[in-house]
């Protein structure tokens, strides 16, 4: 049975654990940190891989951003503290001296939801609202990555062209409005500066009326983002994953916001079951998958 080192590089976390069919054990997680110099995101890396690498036979990462021959570009590099062209296959390669296998961490955890779904839904799209907006695709049963690593990134799909500036350069992102980096932007506009998405959630929670509105806003985008993936994907189920995607009472807001449109634009949707180590998980079943091709 082969043991994968999974490795889970988001806006806000650095995941590792090792996965043997299917099966997560000793994670470690740290804070992700990075300058544009690369070197600390160099350093956390080794730090968190050290105690990994001699128990596994093979490392597959689950990243942010685009990921094409095993180079990490962010399309909004502001999720990753301006970290850009990263080519994080050598860099992880060499820290491990393990063959690494790469792909986007939406994806992958698009890979864990359809087989904890039990394969049951051969079109689905997964849809995580975290620090930034991710989505990844299973199409008749295949993950989609793309020539350029580019398949799903529906969050910078257009929901408002009167909206904000994207990181990505692109006005109006549905990443711009439903993130939580978003969120608490908007936030700061209404209740100070350095308010955060957290902060804003919870006074949503508590009734607050610019609040709701900022939320209700951000599970409207995310609403459209599920039919116009639907109308073009012919989906038959979206999971809704991440830190704000899985928020009490978010799914609620997305599904009253979708059930204003018709019929054909709702597909059935579901809360994210694989919840953090949704790309660990994923990853190391995609890796499983091309290893038996």
């Amino acid at each position: 049975m082969t043991t994968y080192l999974a490795v889970d590089l988001g806006g806000t976390k650095l995941a590792a654990a090792l996965v043997a069919d299917g099966v997560l054990s000793a994670r470690q997680q740290l804070n992700t940190q990075s300058d544009k110099s690369t070197e600390l995101l160099r350093q956390n890396l080794a730090t968190l891989l050290a105690s990994f690498h001699d128990q596994a036979d093979q490392v597959v990462v689950a990243s942010t951003g685009i990921i094409q021959d095993g180079l990490l570009t962010a399309l909004n590099p502001q999720n990753l503290g301006g970290l850009d062209h990263f080519p994080i296959k050598a860099e992880i390669e060499a820290i491990t001296g393990l063959p690494t296998l790469v792909l986007n961490d939406a994806q992958a955890a698009a890979w864990a939801e359809y087989h904890a779904a039990g394969g049951q839904y051969a079109n689905m799209a997964f849809i995580t609202v975290s620090t930034g907006v991710g989505a990844g695709l299973v199409i008749d049963g295949q993950l989609q990555i793309g020539a350029r690593g580019i398949a799903g990134h529906a969050g910078h799909s257009l929901a408002d062209p009167n909206g904000p500036v994207c990181g990505c350069g692109r006005k109006g992102c549905v990443e711009a409005i439903a993130s939580g980096t978003a969120i608490g932007q908007q936030g700061s506009e209404v209740f100070g500066e350095n308010c955060t998405g957290q902060e804003v959630y919870q006074r949503y929670l508590a009734g607050d009326e610019a609040a709701t509105a900022i939320v209700s806003r951000s599970a409207t985008a995310i609403a459209q983002l599920v039919a116009d993936l639907t109308i073009t994907n012919d989906l038959d189920a979206v999971v809704i994953g991440g830190g704000v995607g899985l928020a009490a009472n978010y799914l609620e807001l997305v599904e009253e916001a979708l059930s204003s449109l018709p019929a054909v634009y709702q597909p059935k949707l579901l809360p994210a079951t694989c919840s953090t180590d949704a790309g660990l998980i994923g990853a190391a079943l995609w890796a499983q998958a091309c290893s038996q091709r």
